[in-house]
């Protein structure tokens, strides 16, 4: 996508100085920083400290940071290490695991000679696919929009809300449930989007408004309390969120908050739709909130939020007083019953484990 006219993914291989780049997300988005990531800590970092954040993403920085440290050591010692060191840096999202073992798969039976390029080239792959995923999520997004759209009076917005960043900037391009407002703003459908604030890191506020205006859709950053009380007064026509993790029988695991407006969106007849890449989909799992395990992040995201000061600096504030203590659960399960489709690379399907099933055959938990 674009910043400033220039295209831009999250996440590159700079061809010039042979190192991986980003864009380093926790100054968005008053500040637009690209970093250098050369190290197997550093890009462990970047991922448990949210210089990049969203399943997909995730996923691409761990197979670079495989690539990486192949270039570096390749031996076999090397290989587990770097699994478990990445692995251990965010607990819920499935698309680091799967990038982790899909690197551990192909380099395994190599020799060790042969790992580097072969590590580069996978991780090259990864980052394409993950674009293509996401294209494709928007293509098929789009049909859903031009739908409710043919309902309305001619030029009458479709109001859509989303939770969270699934944009752009938490894949490597496109973004999942930004990806149909993307291509819907593109092929003419006029849209409007609610964005959820998304506390406690106001990754809506930061990211999803600034990808908003920086594509000239139209929006509303809202407060993430406000969803039900739009909803109840007509001004919302569908829901559109991301996730981290889906399970095989189609349970969504997703940014906190998102639960409550599934029930929101259920309550006054919203429809309610997932957009996610395959890889996304733990077919080890069935039941989301007996089996994911979610991310306890620090309180201090909780008491503290950071934005511009008043001097122009970016800065944190705390919120709370000295002494309290906060919790904080960094995502929720929302279960199938509440969810209208699974938008993905491809087509639409029921959230259960048949429409799974006939989307990936291939892939079916025996």
């Amino acid at each position: 996508m674009k910043v400033d006219g220039k295209d831009f993914r999250s996440i590159w291989f700079n061809d010039d100085t042979g190192r991986v780049q980003i864009i380093d997300q926790r100054w968005l988005p008053h500040e637009f920083r690209i970093v250098d990531l050369t190290t197997r800590a550093a890009f462990a970092t970047a991922i448990r400290d949210m210089w990049v954040r969203g399943a997909p993403l995730i996923g691409a920085t761990a197979a670079y940071g495989v690539a990486v440290e192949m270039a570096r050591d390749a031996s076999d010692a090397s290989l587990a290490e770097t699994w478990e060191v990445l692995h251990e840096t965010r607990p819920t999202a499935i698309n680091l695991r799967w990038a982790l073992n899909d690197m551990k798969a192909l380099l395994t039976p190599l020799p060790v000679g042969e790992r580097a390029a072969a590590a580069l080239q996978r991780a090259h792959d990864i980052a394409d696919e993950d674009v293509e995923c996401n294209r494709m999520i928007g293509v098929h997004g789009l049909e859903i929009i031009k739908g409710i759209a043919a309902k309305k009076q001619p030029g009458e917005v479709v109001n859509i809300l989303t939770h969270c960043n699934a944009g752009w900037l938490a894949t490597v391009d496109w973004g999942t449930a930004t990806s149909a407002m993307y291509h819907a703003h593109m092929a003419g459908v006029p849209v409007h989007i609610w964005v959820d604030e998304t506390r406690p890191r106001n990754q809506g506020a930061l990211l999803t408004a600034w990808e908003m205006n920086s594509h000239n859709i139209p929006h509303h950053l809202i407060v993430d309390n406000a969803g039900g009380h739009l909803m109840q007064h007509g001004q919302v026509d569908m829901v559109i969120v991301g996730t981290d993790r889906t399970t095989a029988h189609g349970d969504v695991c997703n940014k906190i908050g998102t639960y409550l407006k599934a029930l929101a969106a259920q309550d006054n007849d919203v429809p309610f739709y997932v957009a996610l890449p395959s890889p996304t989909i733990d077919w080890t799992v069935r039941d989301g909130v007996a089996e994911i395990p979610i991310e306890e992040r620090d309180d201090s995201e909780i008491t503290h939020v950071q934005g511009k000061l008043a001097d122009g600096t970016i800065g944190q504030v705390q919120i709370s007083p000295d002494g309290t203590p906060g919790g904080n659960p960094a995502f929720d399960v929302t279960p199938r019953r509440l969810v209208t489709g699974l938008i993905t690379e491809r087509g639409v399907c029921a959230a259960s484990p048949e429409g799974l099933a006939a989307m990936f055959p291939e892939r079916v938990l025996k």
